[in-house]
């Protein structure tokens, strides 16, 4: 049964979540059971109900009910679908709808690294990506490409941002993720990962590397922008690889590197 609201208040508070709630303030660090985020464009919430995220509610562009929103609607029950014109909503939100279409979910207790990691070959470790953008990226290329599933520290955004989910095209809910904590690369040890620091370094092994390929568990660790993998996580890890560059290019953007390196290091002997 359909629940549709007519937008006629820009301050409601049903809408705060859409208009003025910042991500920090969803994601709600002191009560992550409580945590909430925004799934945008029709792909990304259909994979996010595909992937057992239970919508709180919807704010669609009115033409969208009987167009592009529809199937979603008929997935959702009665939760609370707000609507109004495509300048409305603009208003409302501060920016263009990707698709005319957002929807607000709950977040699900994330499992552990074991929980994730136990039966996987292949994965990715984001240490310190700060950038949605760049989480989403390289979260969509791990899940193309190869990898088993994605671990990140704390310090990286957050997989479920608005614009991380977005740019992943919704593949954040495809493949499975988790935060780990100050011990997380202690327990890959401990679950028969060898890890590979990518980094630019002179004594680094190249990407093609047959050894690399014959290791029974990989672990990809990609660093921040900018600066790359501290020394000491490096000196930690099995392997240091470095992607071969031509030209003069001394680097590539974190997540152009994961795709290469994904693409490579993903295929098993």
């Amino acid at each position: 049964m359909r629940n549709i609201i007519e937008v006629t208040d820009f301050e409601a508070v049903e809408l705060d979540i859409y208009a003025r709630a910042s991500e920090g303030q969803l994601l709600n660090r002191e009560f992550p059971e409580k945590g909430i985020f925004i799934a945008e464009s029709p792909k990304v919430i259909e994979r996010a109900l595909d992937g057992g995220y239970e919508p709180v509610s919807c704010l669609m562009e009115k033409k969208h009910i009987e167009g592009e929103g529809r199937s979603i609607l008929s997935r959702i029950g009665d939760v609370p679908v707000y609507t109004a014109e495509f300048d409305v909503l603009t208003q409302i939100t501060g920016f263009k709808l990707t698709r005319g279409m957002l929807c607000a979910m709950k977040r699900k207790k994330l499992p552990s690294v074991e929980e994730i990691c136990g039966g996987a070959r292949r994965i990715a470790v984001l240490d310190e990506v700060m950038n949605p953008t760049n989480v989403g990226a390289i979260i969509r290329s791990a899940a193309a490409l190869g990898m088993d599933a994605v671990l990140l520290t704390p310090g990286c955004s957050n997989p479920l941002y608005r614009r991380a989910a977005r740019v992943s095209m919704g593949t954040v809910f495809q493949i499975p993720w988790t935060i780990m904590d100050e011990n997380g690369y202690e327990e890959l040890k401990k679950l028969s990962f060898k890890t590979v620091a990518m980094a630019l370094k002179e004594d680094s092994l190249s990407i093609s590397d047959p050894r690399l390929h014959a290791e029974e568990k990989l672990a990809v660790i990609m660093g921040t922008e900018g600066d790359g993998l501290p020394d000491d996580t490096i000196e930690k890890c099995d392997y240091t690889v470095m992607i071969p560059m031509y030209h003069g290019v001394d680097s590539l953007n974190v997540a152009a590197a994961s795709a290469v390196a994904f693409f490579e290091l993903g295929k098993r002997s």
